[in-house]
């Protein structure tokens, strides 16, 4: 069989994707021994083809085993036989003999069509994972294409690949919309059934990092680090930061001329509040900041490891402990120690109620005598 044509255009394809023909050329000699044995329904054995490029051609074999006692007809030829064909066989060699398949041309048409169609798309789809596969953790741009079942699904790149935005990573009160373009933070790149498929984030501590990164020339230069960060998406997001540089103001960095910086991030994140909390090697020193926005009056370890009670005036316990317990909750993430919050007025009351406790407790341990010798 002849198809200068068919080969021209894998040529073509090797130059235009980049893709060697020889991927295309393995994949359509399988598919086409598979295509040829069912239009044959068994009526012959194996099956070789060999594809010429530089001729143009495709050539079908039929392969058989020289045996001593035909049980196989389809698979097997006795000795005799095969040396009929050619005198130098023996016994176990194999014998390929050339046959055209009769009105194969539009099978065969068919079958390399599928086949190249279905080696570009996997060609395409794993240069795509490639592609994306140093993207995890990094923020990307992209336009939601699709809402379905609570899932969101954002076209990113050139359109090859598919984000995939679950409702757990959706940031709750935010509202998506199809075309809208939006900034993501990629979790993870997978190569799923549909293609390439990458989970991406808007609720990720991660995503406000990125964007602080990204909005920070300190950050990006490393002059101001970023130590931690705790996120209760669409709520407070709390990110501790300290300078590489003592003459570098961390803080002011972060916030920028009039607050340009962080408002530009408060924007992207629809009104989300931020605190920024300079980082400290001392815990203690760090707790108290961590509590921001409250002021806290002491920071005491307490038994235990990474446990400590921080004392605040009495009318700034519901500031420091925040709604339903937020503002404390994002402390602990963000510093890793369980944090104790009391009023100042709960901690004296503590602290007398320990003294009495110690007071019993040595009158206890005092040794009477009546004097006797």
């Amino acid at each position: 069989m002849t198809n200068k044509d068919f080969f021209a255009a894998l040529a073509d394809l090797e130059r235009e994707k980049g893709i060697p023909q020889q991927v295309f050329l393995d994949a359509l000699e399988n598919a086409l021994v598979s295509a040829c044995k069912k239009q044959y329904s068994g009526a012959i054995g194996a099956v070789e083809i060999k594809l010429n490029p530089d001729r143009g051609t495709i050539d079908f074999f039929t392969v058989k085993t020289v045996v001593e006692e035909v049980l196989d007809r389809e698979n097997e030829i006795s000795l005799s036989d095969a040396q009929n064909i050619k005198k130098s066989y023996k016994l176990g060699d194999k014998v390929t003999e050339k046959f055209v398949p009769k009105d194969f041309s539009r099978i065969a048409a068919q079958t390399a069509k599928q086949v190249i169609l279905q080696k570009l798309h996997e060609t395409e789809r794993d240069a795509a994972v490639n592609e994306f596969s140093d993207k995890e953790g990094e923020l990307l741009v992209g336009v939601v294409r699709k809402i379905d079942a609570k899932n969101v699904y954002i076209e990113l790149g050139k359109g090859q690949v598919e984000g995939l935005m679950l409702p757990s990573d959706q940031v709750p009160g935010e509202k998506y919309n199809v075309n809208d373009k939006l900034k993501v933070f990629v979790k993870k790149v997978k190569n799923g059934f549909r293609g390439a498929q990458v989970l991406v984030s808007r609720a990720s501590a991660g995503l406000v990092r990125k964007l602080f990164e990204e909005e920070v020339p300190e950050i990006k230069q490393g002059t101001v680090v970023i130590k931690e960060v705790s996120r209760e998406a669409g709520a407070r997001t709390k990110i501790a930061i300290y300078a590489t540089d003592p003459r570098i103001d961390a803080i002011g960095s972060c916030v920028g001329n009039k607050g340009a910086r962080v408002n530009a991030i408060v924007e992207e994140l629809k009104g989300e509040k931020i605190d920024i909390i300079p980082w400290s090697e001392n815990p203690l020193e760090f707790i108290a900041k961590s509590l921001s926005p409250a002021k806290v009056i002491s920071v005491t370890q307490l038994d235990g490891e990474n446990t400590a009670m921080a004392v605040v005036p009495d009318d700034k316990l519901s500031l420091a402990i925040g709604k339903d317990g937020q503002n404390a909750r994002l402390a602990v993430r963000l510093t890793g120690w369980k944090i104790d919050v009391k009023s100042e007025s709960a901690a004296r009351k503590l602290e007398a109620e320990h003294s009495v406790d110690e007071s019993v407790a040595e009158e206890e341990n005092i040794e009477i005598t009546d004097g006797a010798e």
